[in-house]
């Protein structure tokens, strides 16, 4: 586990507001990751608004770097589950066992005791193993031996999978996927990105070494601002109208669940507060729809050609659910 104290010290900073805030760590993060901003501004969305995210690519992409860079880049505590079909729940939380000085059972914590966990490859373990993460994302705490155990604060799984691969993996319960806030996916480098990849240092060495961007004390600043932000009842109506429309568009046989439009409403707070705005429009809550609802979504059967997946059935949503208008000003304007 990388142990804050051990990571570079960040450069002392006037007070920054939490649009500067959010900017830095996307800053610090592209300087090692090579993919585009609108990406990575996602992914710190997702840190900024306390949730999990989920990252689907092929290998090689950088989904490990991603995970590194944004816990580096806040000062936070890193750990890395590789996750096999071997894996044991108590290899992930912990377990109680009998300490021989002490001559009595103890707990001793697992690597899940981390302010940012990357959970590596989660699909290739069994579900037993996956379900370990559960209780750790939706409480905050693991429980062993009728005990619980508080985590660290702020407490983030980044998860990744291959999706294409399924040769040894046991696909992620539909439950599972729900308790990840977002879920995005990094996609090839451009040619310019490619080859300033291969005229650099290795992007993962660079991700360990990578300076604190901002201090634990300010991501907490900027995690309340998040919280903080208005959703006008305009935006909440609208943002409710296309919740609604996944549950009962013909291809879809599951649609989004209340947690989900909670997840849409934390995203949209936090992409409001990337753009220095104390209230959320549609944009906001367009933009944060596909990595916040699609991976929730379940198409029935035979519909996934005809549709084209989840993320091309909520682009025709948000392109027939109407955006709804506030006619005051308390909801700051539309764009």
């Amino acid at each position: 586990m990388t142990d804050p104290a051990d990571l570079p010290a960040p450069l002392p900073h006037p007070t920054r507001s939490s649009a500067e805030l959010f900017a830095a760590l996307v800053s610090a993060v592209r300087s090692v990751l090579f993919t585009d901003q609108s990406t990575v501004a996602l992914a710190v969305a997702c840190l900024a608004a306390e949730g999990h995210l989920l990252v689907e690519d092929h290998p090689g992409l950088g989904k490990t770097t991603l995970a590194k860079s944004l816990a580096h880049a806040s000062g936070l505590a890193f750990t890395r589950i590789q996750f096999t079909a071997d894996l044991l729940p108590a290899d992930i939380t912990g377990a109680v066992v009998f300490d021989q000085t002490r001559h009595e059972p103890v707990f001793r914590p697992g690597p899940i005791f981390a302010n940012v966990v990357l959970a590596d490859e989660l699909n290739r373990a069994s579900p037993r193993a996956q379900s370990a993460l559960l209780e750790a994302m939706e409480e905050g705490q693991v429980s062993a031996d009728g005990a619980s155990y508080a985590l660290p604060r702020p407490f983030v799984v980044i998860a990744t999978q291959n999706p294409y691969d399924a040769a040894g993996t046991s696909p992620l319960p539909h439950g599972q996927r729900d308790r990840f806030l977002l879920r995005l996916s990094l996609g090839y480098p451009t040619r310019a990105q490619e080859d300033e990849l291969l005229d650099g240092q290795d992007p993962a060495d660079r991700a360990g070494q990578l300076v604190a961007a901002i201090t634990p004390d300010e991501l907490r600043q900027l995690q309340a601002s998040v919280a903080a932000v208005t959703v006008a009842p305009a935006a909440r109506a609208y943002l409710l109208d296309l919740v609604a429309a996944t549950r009962t568009h013909p291809s879809v046989a599951v649609g989004a669940s209340p947690r989900a439009a909670l997840a849409l409403a934390k995203a949209s707070r936090a992409l409001a507060v990337a753009d220095g705005r104390d209230y959320v429009t549609p944009i906001d809550i367009q933009v944060a729809a596909g990595p916040a609802l699609a991976h929730r979504l379940l198409l029935r059967p035979g519909s996934q050609a005809a549709a084209g997946g989840p993320e091309e059935v909520l682009g025709e949503l948000i392109d027939v659910v109407p955006v709804r208008l506030d006619p005051t000003p308390a909801g700051g304007p539309t764009r």
